[in-house]
C-alpha cells in the first residue's frame, strides 16, 4: 500500500521523527509521534542547517521560517592565540550563503512541530515508549501498558534507540577520547555571520551567531583520557571549560569569559547500525548512525533520511522492499559523513608547534592560490540533493533518489 493508506507511529520528537512526520502526513499517512517528555523544551544550542538540510525544509514548505536566522558568509579557521585567520571559505562567493543557516535547535524543533501538525500528524507528549517488537503488524507497549499495532513504527529516538537494540542488538559504543562543552553566550565581539573555528593544541572551539546575531553558539571540544557518561545534558562549571582553554586569546577568551552555564559530554563512536529496518519497522537519524560533530551534519542528515523514507514508502513492491530501498539510498552517504566528520578532529588539534605550522601555513597557501578549489571540496556534501532530479549549482549527486 501506498504512503497515504499507513498508520505510522513515530517515536521521538526530535528533528528527524519531527520532518518524517511532516513529510508523510503531507503525502497522507496517518501519523501520530509519540515523545517521552512532557513538552517540547530544547537544551540551548545551536545548529548549521547547510544547504542539502534546507533543501529538505524547502521541500517541506517549511524553509522561510529560518529566514530570520543568520545567512552564513564565510566558514573562518584560526590559529587559537591572537585568532589570526588561517583560511578563509568564501560561502557567499560560490552562491552558498544563502542556503546556509545558523539556527537555534529550539527554533527548528519548533517550525518542525508547527509543520508536522499542520499537515495533519497528531503530536503526543508525555507518552514513553517501553519497547517496539517487529512483526506485522509490528507492536509498541507504551510504559502505562497501553499497546498499539500501526503498519510502521520509526525510532528516531536517538543515540540510545531502544528499536535500534531490538534490531541489532546491544552494541557497544567506543569513547573517542575527547568531551565537548556547549553553550550560548551574549554576543560581546561583534562575531559576523560565520563559523569560526580556533584551532589550539588538542582543542578546538568553534562559534557563530543565533537568531537576531545577539547571541553566539559555543562548541568547544577538548581530548581528554577517561569519560564515563554519554549524553549532552551534564551541566559544568565555567571554570572547567575556561581552564581547559586558558592558551587562548583574542575574540575566543572574551567568548570563554561570557559563559555562565555551560553543558559538557563525552563524544562516542557507534557503528552506524548493520539494520535499519525490521518487520514493520524502521530507524532513522541518530538512531540508525549517529555522527560526531565535527562536520555539522547531524541535524541535516536527520533530514535527509525523513525526506528519503517518506519518498521510498511510496515506491511500488511490499514494505519491507520499500524500507530496504530508503536504507539503500541512505547508507553509503552517510557513511561518507560520518567518516569525514571523523577525520576532522585531528586535523583541528596539531599539538607540536612545526606539525601546526606547516599545516597552516599550508592552508593558508591553498587558500590564496586556489579558495574555490578549497570550497569545492564540499560540493559532495551540500550539492547533494534527496528531494529532485537535478543536480545544483554546486555539484553533487542524487543518489538518494527525489519525489
Amino acid at each position: 500500500m501506498p504512503a497515504r493508506d499507513l498508520r505510522i507511529v513515530v517515536i521521538g520528537a526530535g528533528i528527524g521523527g519531527l520532518a518524517v512526520a511532516a513529510a508523510l502526513a503531507g503525502r497522507g499517512a496517518d501519523v501520530e509521534i509519540v515523545e517521552r517528555a512532557p513538552e517540547l523544551t530544547e537544551v540551548g544550542a545551536g545548529l548549521q542547517i547547510s544547504p542539502n538540510g534546507l533543501r529538505v525544509l524547502t521541500a517541506l514548505g517549511l524553509a522561510a521560517g529560518l529566514d530570520p536566522a543568520p545567512r552564513a558568509e564565510a566558514v573562518s579557521m584560526r590559529e587559537h592565540r591572537r585568532g589570526r585567520e588561517v583560511l578563509r571559505l568564501d560561502l557567499a562567493a560560490r552562491g552558498l550563503s544563502d542556503g546556509y543557516r545558523f539556527v537555534h535547535r529550539a527554533d527548528l524543533v519548533d517550525l518542525l512541530a508547527d509543520g508536522a501538525r499542520r499537515a495533519g500528524a497528531r503530536l503526543t507528549l508525555g507518552r514513553p515508549v517501553r519497547e517496539v517488537a517487529p512483526g506485522t503488524p509490528p507492536r509498541v507497549v507504551f510504559e502505562d501498558g497501553a499497546t498499539d499495532g500501526p503498519d510502521l513504527v520509526i525510532g528516531a529516538d536517538g543515540l540510545h534507540s531502544g528499536l535500534r537494540a531490538v534490531l541489532n542488538g546491544a552494541g557497544a559504543a567506543r569513547f573517542t577520547g575527547q568531551v565537548a562543552w556547549r553553550a550560548v553566550v551574549p554576543n560581546v565581539t561583534d562575531h559576523p555571520p560565520e563559523a569560526r573555528v580556533h584551532m589550539g593544541p588538542g582543542r578546538h572551539l568553534v562559534s557563530y551567531p543565533l537568531r537576531d546575531g545577539r547571541t553566539v553558539n559555543l562548541v568547544a571540544v577538548e581530548e581528554r583520557r577517561k569519560w564515563t557518561a554519554e549524553g549532552w545534558t551534564h551541566a559544568d562549571d565555567p571554570a572547567n571549560l575556561r581552564t581547559a582553554f586558558g592558551r587562548y586569546g583574542g575574540e575566543a577568551a572574551r567568548l570563554l569569559a561570557a559563559v555562565e552555564a555551560p553543558m559538557l559530554w563525552g563524544l562516542f563512536r557507534h557503528p552506524v547500525a548493520a539494520r535499519w529496518h525490521g518487520a514493520g519497522t524502521a530507524l532513522l537519524g541518530d538512531a540508525a548512525h549517529p555522527t560526531l560533530p565535527f562536520l555539522a551534519q547531524g541535524a541535516n542528515m536527520a533530514l535527509e533520511d525523513a525526506w528519503v523514507l517518506a519518498t521510498a514508502l511510496d515506491l511500488p513492491g511490499g514494505l519491507s522492499e520499500r524500507l530496504h530501498a530508503y536504507q539503500t539510498r541512505r547508507r553509503d552517504r552517510v557513511a561518507r559523513v560520518i567518516a569525514t566528520a571523523d577525520g576532522n578532529a585531528w586535523k583541528y588539534h596539531l599539538r607540536t608547534p612545526p606539525l601546526r605550522f606547516m599545516a597552516h601555513t599550508a592552508l593558508r597557501l591553498a587558500g590564496r592560490v586556489a579558495p574555490d578549489r578549497m570550497l569545492g571540496g564540499f560540493d559532495w556534501l551540500y550539492g547533494h540533493d534527496v528531494t529532485g532530479a537535478t543536480t545544483t549549482k554546486a555539484g553533487g549527486d542524487n543518489r538518494d533518489g527525489g519525489s
